[in-house]
């Protein structure tokens, strides 16, 4: 039995291609790894897109642990500038309303939802839970697989999962959808330690392509979290 925590990446910078997370987003995700870790997880895997590569460093940078990129976890769709937005969104939308609509090359809905299942179901057993840094359009994809195409609430559907949501699945039953709880959480940095620990924390500074995140020690200023709105277009 594997339990698994499916990690939104965080907000990211509205440019077609790959783009990177915002400063808020490299806040969210280093936030989501100091819960992660009080979690307990024992792995960290991670879609090949910068946006889920650059959460995953975050992360990876409180937790101790290695991100490891899985092709399973990437989206199905991305924007790369080809079309207009307005055009990708209505294509979104259709892959969305007919679910066995693959558009050109790309993996239908229903595909892509199956792809990230394979993922969960190959999942090694481990002494503890996994975290997985992937997308809002296939974490959907395979809710809908799971649960059905209409089980979903339509607010999310329509506005997508919000930045470093989790979703957390047991083996292949579904516990909890895109909960951001944890993103208002005060930080855990004057719980009490076990005696002889040292508490550890992390920063992600970000300059181009390149996000440099670093351990800090028990004098670690914690970065506030700022609330934003979630559209479609920030949750691929």
């Amino acid at each position: 039995m594997t339990v698994a925590y499916l990690v939104q990446h965080g907000e990211k910078e509205s440019l077609p291609g790959d783009p990177g997370l915002t400063a808020i987003g490299r806040q969210q995700a280093t936030r989501t790894g100091r819960w992660l870790r009080g979690l307990g997880i024992h792995a960290l895997c991670t879609s090949p897109l910068r946006r889920a590569r650059e959460t995953a460093a975050c992360i990876a940078s409180v937790t101790g642990l290695t991100a490891q990129p899985d092709a399973r976890l990437a989206e199905r769709l991305n924007w790369d500038g080809s079309m207009p937005v307005e055009a990708f969104l209505a294509l979104w939308a259709r892959t969305r309303h007919d679910r066995d609509f693959a558009p050109g090359n790309e993996e239908s809905s229903r595909q892509a939802g199956a792809r990230l299942q394979a993922f969960l179901a190959a999942l090694p057993g481990t002494p503890g839970p996994v975290a997985a840094v992937t997308h809002g359009g296939i974490t959907t994809d395979l809710l809908c697989n799971l649960l059905g195409d209409d089980a979903l609430p339509p607010h999310l559907l329509d506005a997508g999962i919000p930045p470093c949501a989790v979703t957390t699945m047991d083996d292949l039953n579904v516990v909890m959808i895109a909960s951001t709880t944890h993103l208002a959480l005060p930080p855990p940095e004057r719980q009490p330690l076990p005696a002889g620990a040292t508490r550890r924390s992390g920063m992600c500074a970000h300059s181009g392509d390149t996000t440099v995140c670093i351990n800090i020690q028990e004098n670690a200023h914690y970065l506030p979290w700022m609330p934003m709105m979630a559209g479609t277009l920030a949750t691929w």
